[in-house]
């Protein structure tokens, strides 16, 4: 039962003070599964052998037995340090258990005066009812934080004395060198210590387990029903977005569209309106662009010896001579 005791503590220690980046890492959480196992074990022997009851007082508890009150505390610590997420509500709920039953054994025995906490977290009945509106329910709760705030004070207070007391009585204890009384204050202060460190503990679960909650009914509640279909929408008219229709039957859409005729039919409707002459419109082969037929009609034209037309292009072939590709552009220099 000792070496149980002794080897779930110091694991807890190592977890506690150990140099490792985060909790999460493999190795820490192979020492907090270890650690919980001998824990589990030794409270196992220690409700086997009835230790304690809440009948007896302090003074009728073995100097010897007062380390294993400690138990629950250090279940409840490594507890906090798993760190499954989607288990975290009910670890939670098991570490909040084993400080709870802790506290409630230091009670039994005198061990330090403290208020209780309840011995089920607050649900969502009395999140909501901790805030009351109006101007009625502010001072209670002014009052109340108050109070809260100061005890922390108190706490920390006696934490650091106790630290420092069983810091200068570790060593005689450890050694062996320390007497019955020696050790039997020494394991009280211990005692004393974690049931601090156990009121902290639960009123950071209890205000930790009210958030997971509230976000677990806002994803109910924000998530929709499977019975539901998706409605079907009616499609919507298109619409232009211009002034008028007058203006949308002469600029379009307001973005480039589709031609609504090629060139030949544009050519037929206006020779059929007689804005041109009857003559036929030029005939292009499939996929020639205009650009290369107005080249085709261009070297027609030199070819037929168009005076005008080869004179142009003489004109153009000596200005290109005298002056190269970018002559006259001054805004970019070099």
């Amino acid at each position: 039962l000792a070496e149980l005791l002794a080897a779930g503590r110091r694991l807890w220690e190592e977890v506690e003070t150990g140099a490792e980046p985060s909790t999460g890492a493999p190795a820490v959480q192979d020492k907090v599964r270890q650690g919980l196992d001998a824990l589990r074990q030794a409270a196992a022997m220690v409700a086997q052998l009835d230790l304690f009851s809440e009948n007896e007082e302090l003074e009728e508890i073995a100097s010897a037995d007062l380390k294993y009150l400690l138990l629950p505390a250090l279940l409840g610590a490594l507890t906090l340090k798993q760190v499954d997420l989607s288990k975290r509500l009910e670890h939670l709920e098991s570490a909040r258990a084993h400080f709870w039953r802790f506290l409630k054994l230091c009670r039994s025995y005198g061990l330090g005066s403290f208020h209780l906490p309840p011995a089920s977290p607050p649900g969502e009945e009395d999140a909501g009812s901790q805030s009351p509106g109006g101007p009625a329910g502010s001072q209670p709760n002014l009052v109340a934080m108050a109070s809260s705030r100061q005890a922390k004070i108190e706490r920390y207070k006696q934490k650091k004395e106790l630290e420092n007391r069983l810091a200068s009585m570790k060593t005689s204890v450890e050694s062996g060198q320390a007497d019955e009384d020696q050790i039997r204050e020494f394991y009280i202060l211990q005692t004393r210590k974690w049931i601090n460190t156990s009121l902290e503990e639960i009123e950071s679960i209890d205000q930790e387990m009210v958030i997971l909650r509230s976000r677990g009914t806002a994803k109910q509640s924000s998530a929709p029903p499977h019975s539901t279909s998706r409605q079907v929408r009616t499609p919507m008219k298109p619409f232009i977005l211009t002034r008028d229709a007058a203006q949308a039957k002469v600029f379009g859409a307001g973005y480039p569209g589709l031609p609504t005729m090629t060139v030949d039919d544009w050519y037929e409707q206006r020779r059929r309106q007689g804005v041109v002459s009857g003559q036929s419109a030029p005939q292009r082969a499939p996929g020639i662009t205009d650009e290369e037929l107005q080249k085709q009609q261009q070297e027609k034209k030199e070819e037929e010896d168009d005076e005008e037309a080869l004179q142009k292009a003489r004109n153009w072939d000596d200005w290109k001579d005298t002056h190269p590709r970018g002559y006259g552009n001054r805004q970019n220099v070099g």
